[in-house]
């Protein structure tokens, strides 16, 4: 689903203390398409959107005391941002690390048919992302768990 602009039904907003080098690093790390940005007058970041795939993300300025970088927080993460890719997680991961993210966790394959990693970005969001190599059934995933799982799709 979308709203009358197109935009899907769920996005993610993240904080940074730089927005500006948060958008520029978002490109080059992880292949985030700046949407649009918009200043105010005194040339601050007012909003911001970034594309990938059928997702957007909006980057944003830390302006109000219950809005936070994990900079300025010791490095605490209160969410994660997901990102599923169509393909490369491999060489994804590569550029991300070449981009200076620092990686928390190595491509690996998951018990349910995805290859995920996660990466923290200069400002210590939590990122990971995800490639899906096999379609699991429930079923299988159980055997393999030894998990009870709901839900399952």
């Amino acid at each position: 689903m979308s709203d009358a602009f197109g935009r899907p039904s769920l996005g993610a907003a993240v904080y940074y203390l730089d927005p500006f080098a948060a958008l520029d690093w978002l490109e080059k790390a992880f292949g985030f398409e700046r949407q649009f940005v918009v200043t105010d007058n005194d040339g601050q970041l007012a909003h911001s959107e970034m594309r990938f795939g059928n997702s957007y993300l909006m980057v944003c300025r830390t302006w109000a005391e219950d809005m936070a970088s994990p900079q300025s927080i010791g490095g605490k993460n209160t969410q994660s941002v997901h990102v599923q890719l169509d393909d490369g997680i491999d060489a994804h991961c590569a550029r991300a690390r070449a981009a200076g993210a620092v990686i928390t966790r190595e491509p690996a394959d998951q018990f349910y048919g995805d290859r995920v990693y996660a990466a923290r970005d200069p400002e210590g969001h939590v990122w990971s992302f995800g490639q899906t190599l096999r379609k699991m059934s429930r079923e299988e995933a159980e055997q393999l768990t030894g998990l009870k799982i709901d839900g399952w799709v």
